[in-house]
């Protein structure tokens, strides 16, 4: 199944070894960034296994601007109509202005590890090698809690990228933490919170102060970007990544 609801009017959707996350207010929707250009389909399959219409989408939220997380925007927008907001200073990224990823050879400096090449693979067909840029991507219209379905509030986490936003959902206890913390990676040899590998993030050291703003969240239930949804609050995560992060700095 490539969706799985997590908590009241709250789900996940898996994409091609990426997380979207689906809020629900009645019959108004809020999605939680896009996956891989070819994880479309997905998405949109999930929205009517629900029982809804892509129409019924009232905005999507964007954590960053890497190609995994944008992949359906412009196809969404230009199918539906659906606005897609980030932070201020993602746009400008978002909009392919600037460059903030890995490279093709980041990635292919790491070929030799059997699990990357698999995932190299998978993304590639998903449409990992595809710009992306999301011209109509506009920045969060109010500070504090959006006024959509869930009622997200951006929280912001630069390091992974320089706008990254993770998203506080008040209403079900939890916390979208995008990239900037994860369980799980096919790139990484552990499972368990964690940051990304070190080439994935524009700023390490950046990425690691920015769990400074994730941990006194009051939030029981963390849906990252990549990996297992974890359920022993948002304070604990943040924990084992700081722990993680230091073995992986000595």
């Amino acid at each position: 199944m490539r969706h799985q609801q997590v908590a009241d009017n709250v789900f996940t959707i898996t994409g091609t070894h990426v997380n979207m996350v689906l809020l629900r207010d009645g019959r108004d929707l809020t999605l939680i960034d896009a996956g891989w250009h070819g994880d479309a389909a997905t998405i949109e399959k999930s929205i009517r296994a629900l029982g809804h219409r892509p129409e019924d989408i009232r905005a999507i939220l964007l954590t960053h601007a890497h190609l995994d997380h944008v992949g359906a925007l412009n196809h969404l927008h230009r199918h539906y109509k659906i606005p897609v907001y980030t932070s201020a200073i993602e746009v400008a990224h978002a909009r392919g202005e600037v460059h903030e990823s890995a490279t093709p050879v980041d990635v292919i400096k790491r070929l030799t590890d059997r699990d990357t090449l698999t995932w190299a693979l998978s993304i590639t067909a998903a449409g990992g090698l595809r710009k992306n840029p999301v011209p109509h991507i506009q920045a969060f219209p109010t500070e504090g809690p959006l006024d959509l379905p869930g009622t997200p509030t951006p929280i912001p986490t630069p390091g992974h990228t320089s706008g990254h936003s993770a998203f506080y959902l008040p209403d079900a206890g939890a916390v979208a933490t995008g990239d900037a913390l994860v369980t799980a990676h096919p790139t990484s040899k552990t499972s368990g919170p964690q940051l990304l590998p070190r080439f994935f993030h524009h700023s390490t050291e950046a990425a690691f102060d920015a769990l400074t703003a994730l941990a006194p969240i009051d939030a029981s239930l963390v849906l990252p970007g990549h990996g297992p949804v974890w359920t022993f609050g948002i304070a604990k995560a943040v924990t084992q990544a700081r722990e993680h992060a230091a073995t992986v700095r000595k």
